[in-house]
């Protein structure tokens, strides 16, 4: 059965974290930062927003196409997908602003671990029952 929902997911969360690259590639480019931080907060800040998200999304991702391969409903996946989504564009809106938005940080974080352990639960569920 091919996946027809998880690509759509994997496609903006791709485009995430290619917005993510840029925000880090522009601000090296400016000032002239071409290896680590140089201890530049407002650099680290950027470095880290993109790192979070190449840290949660694979496992994301692949627990999402795990859940539409193993025959979720439509509904599920795309809730799934879209909490995942949400949260990988809140966390960094809220970790990168100055000074940062906790609320948007700490939902953007909430809904990107809810979304991997409704995956993961609903997974072990359907394989050992």
């Amino acid at each position: 059965m091919p996946l027809t929902l998880t690509p759509i997911y994997a496609a903006l969360c791709a485009l995430v974290f290619l917005g993510l690259s840029w925000h880090v590639i522009a601000y090296r480019r400016v000032n002239r930062i071409s290896l680590g931080d140089t201890g530049d907060k407002a650099l680290l800040k950027r470095m880290r927003a993109q790192a979070n998200a190449a840290e949660y999304m694979p496992i994301a991702l692949i627990l999402l196409a795990l859940t539409e391969a193993n025959g979720a409903p439509a509904l599920a996946v795309h809730a799934l997908g879209l909490a995942l989504l949400t949260g990988r564009i809140l966390h960094p809106l809220g970790f990168a602003a100055t000074p940062q938005k906790f609320i948007l940080r700490q939902v953007g974080m909430v809904l990107t671990l809810a979304m991997i352990a409704a995956s993961a639960l609903g997974l072990l569920g359907h394989a050992l029952f």
